[in-house]
C-alpha cells in the first residue's frame, strides 16, 4: 500500500444537503420544512402548544416535592458492618470512618456523610466516627461494647453581614434560655 493509495471508506465523506434549489430537487420550494409562518423559521417557540387547548405537560398531574436543601447521607445498617467484619473487609479494632467503608466497598460514595442505621446485629467493638447514626444503632454499637461518635454539623447560612441568619438567631436564643431555666 502507498499514500497515494489510502482513501476514506465508502460514505464516510458526504455533501452538505443543498435546499432550495428547486421542485426537482424534492428539497425545494419549503426546504424541508413543510409549512409556512413561524414553523418554518429558525428558532421556532411553539412546541407544546396545543391551540389554546391545555397542554399535556400543565394536564398531568404533578406528585412529589425534592427538597434541594435536604441532606444525602449515605445509609449502612449494623447487619451490613457485622458481614464486612466477617468477610474480612473490616477489623474490629480500627476506627470506622465514613472514608472507610467506602473504601471497604459498603457504600458508594459518603455524599453528605454515613448515616448508621441499627438493623442487623453486631457482636464485635466497633468504634464509629459517621455523619449520624439513630438511636437504635447507637445503643446496639454499645452494647456490643463499641462507641459511637458523630461529627455532622448542619450548615448554617449567613446574612450579608457574616452573621447567622434570623432564624438560626432565634433559635440559639431559644436554647440557650432553655438551658438557663432550672429543671423541673
Amino acid at each position: 500500500m502507498k499514500l497515494n493509495q489510502i482513501s476514506d471508506n465508502h460514505g464516510a465523506r458526504t455533501h452538505k444537503t443543498r435546499v432550495g434549489r428547486g421542485s426537482s430537487s424534492g428539497l425545494g420550494k419549503t426546504s424541508g420544512r413543510g409549512v409556512k409562518g413561524a414553523k418554518a423559521r429558525a428558532g421556532v417557540s411553539i412546541h407544546g402548544f396545543e391551540g389554546g387547548q391545555m397542554p399535556l405537560y400543565m394536564r398531568t398531574p404533578k406528585r412529589g416535592f425534592h427538597n434541594h436543601f435536604a441532606n444525602d447521607f449515605a445509609i449502612i445498617n449494623l447487619g451490613r458492618i457485622q458481614w464486612a467484619l466477617d468477610q474480612g473487609k473490616l477489623k474490629a479494632g480500627d476506627k470506622v470512618t465514613g472514608a472507610a467503608l467506602v473504601e471497604a466497598g459498603l457504600v458508594r460514595r459518603s455524599r453528605d456523610g454515613v448515616r448508621l442505621l441499627g438493623k442487623g446485629a453486631l457482636s464485635a467493638a466497633i468504634n464509629f466516627e459517621v455523619a449520624g447514626a439513630s438511636a437504635s444503632a447507637v445503643e446496639a454499637v454499645k452494647q456490643a461494647g463499641g462507641s459511637v461518635a458523630t461529627t455532622f454539623k448542619k450548615l448554617v447560612h449567613m446574612d450579608k453581614k457574616g452573621k447567622p441568619g434570623k432564624r438560626v438567631q432565634r433559635r440559639t436564643a431559644a436554647a440557650e434560655k432553655r438551658a438557663k431555666q432550672p429543671a423541673g
